[in-house]
C-alpha cells in the first residue's frame, strides 16, 4: 500500500528567511559559500532523482496540478531527510527570478567536481572546455555530452559556474547525468597523461581534416574560449588537431556547436 504524501511546510511571506536563502542561490558568491544550487522544473528534478540526486529542499507551487512524478519527488526528499515547502506562484517567481516559473524547484548540494572523482574508463568520449564563459554554452555542452554518451564535461581554468541557474537550465537535466570536473590546465594535463587518453582540439595550427582523423578512445574533445579560442601552448599539448571547413563568412563555430560536431565525428569513428 502506497504511503500518504508527507506533510508540507506552507510559506506565505516574501520576507521569510527560507525564501531569502533560496533566492540568494541565484548569485555565485552565495552558491560558493553554501555549496548549494537551485534547479527548477519537474523534468529536470525527475532526471536528478533518477540519477540518485534529490534536493535538500523541494519547493512546490500551491496552484500546481497533481502529478505522480511530483509525489515521487516529495517522498524521495522526505526519505532523504529533506524538507518540502509549499508556497504561492508569486513567491516561487521571486525565488527563481522568472515571471512564469515552473511549479517545482529544488535546492541541491553541490558534489565533488575534482578530477579524481571521474572514472575515465567509464566512457570513450569526454568533453573538455577551456575558459568557457557563457553559462548557456556550458549547459549546452553538458546536454551534448549526454546525447553523445560522453563520460562528462571537464572545465579548465576560469569557466562559467556549472551550478548557475542559467547553466543548469540550459543543460536540460544533463548536469545530473554527466560527470563534471573543474581544474586548472596544469592540474588537468598530469591527470590526463597519468593514464590512456587522446586529447583532440579543433584548430587551424598544423591540423588535419576532422573527417577521417585517427581518433582513439578514450578521446578528450577540447574546445576553447568563445572569443579567443585555445592558447597556442594548450594546442601544442594536444595529440591531434583537426579542422572543420568554414564555407561561409564565419571563420569559426560556436564553442558548444564545435564540440557537438566534433564529438559526433569521434563517435562515428570509434563505432566504425
Amino acid at each position: 500500500m502506497q504511503q500518504p504524501l508527507p506533510e508540507r511546510r506552507l510559506i506565505t511571506g516574501f520576507s521569510n528567511p527560507t525564501v531569502k536563502f533560496i533566492r540568494s542561490l541565484r548569485e555565485k558568491k552565495h552558491r560558493k559559500r553554501e555549496r548549494k544550487f537551485l534547479a527548477e522544473g519537474l523534468r529536470l528534478l525527475t532526471d536528478a532523482r533518477e540519477c540518485g540526486r534529490v534536493p535538500e529542499t523541494l519547493v512546490l507551487a500551491e496552484s500546481r496540478d497533481p502529478h505522480p512524478l511530483i509525489a515521487a519527488l516529495e517522498r524521495s526528499v522526505v526519505e532523504a531527510g529533506g524538507e518540502v515547502i509549499e508556497t504561492s506562484t508569486d513567491i516561487l517567481s521571486k525565488i527563481t527570478g522568472k515571471d512564469n516559473p515552473q511549479a517545482v524547484a529544488g535546492v541541491f548540494a553541490e558534489w565533488d567536481t575534482s578530477l579524481d572523482a571521474l572514472d575515465r574508463s567509464s566512457a570513450d568520449i569526454w568533453l573538455v572546455a577551456q575558459a568557457l564563459r557563457d553559462p548557456g554554452n556550458l549547459g549546452t555542452m553538458l546536454r551534448t555530452g549526454d546525447a553523445l554518451g560522453a563520460g562528462g564535461l571537464i572545465l579548465i581554468d576560469d569557466c562559467a559556474d556549472p551550478f548557475s541557474v542559467e547553466a543548469v537550465r540550459a543543460s536540460m537535466g544533463a548536469v545530473f547525468t554527466q560527470g563534471l570536473a573543474q581544474a586548472r590546465w596544469d592540474e588537468f594535463v598530469p591527470w590526463l597523461r597519468a593514464a590512456s587518453g587522446q586529447l583532440v582540439a579543433a584548430s587551424l595550427r598544423e591540423a588535419v581534416p576532422y573527417r577521417g582523423a585517427p581518433y582513439a578512445a578514450p578521446c578528450f574533445v577540447l574546445v576553447g574560449n568563445e572569443s579567443q579560442g585555445l592558447p597556442e601552448s594548450y594546442e601544442a599539448e594536444c595529440d591531434l588537431r583537426v579542422t572543420m571547413p568554414m564555407r561561409g563568412r564565419a571563420d569559426s563555430l560556436n564553442a558548444a556547436v564545435a564540440a557537438a560536431v566534433l564529438g559526433y565525428e569521434v563517435l562515428a569513428s570509434l563505432d566504425a
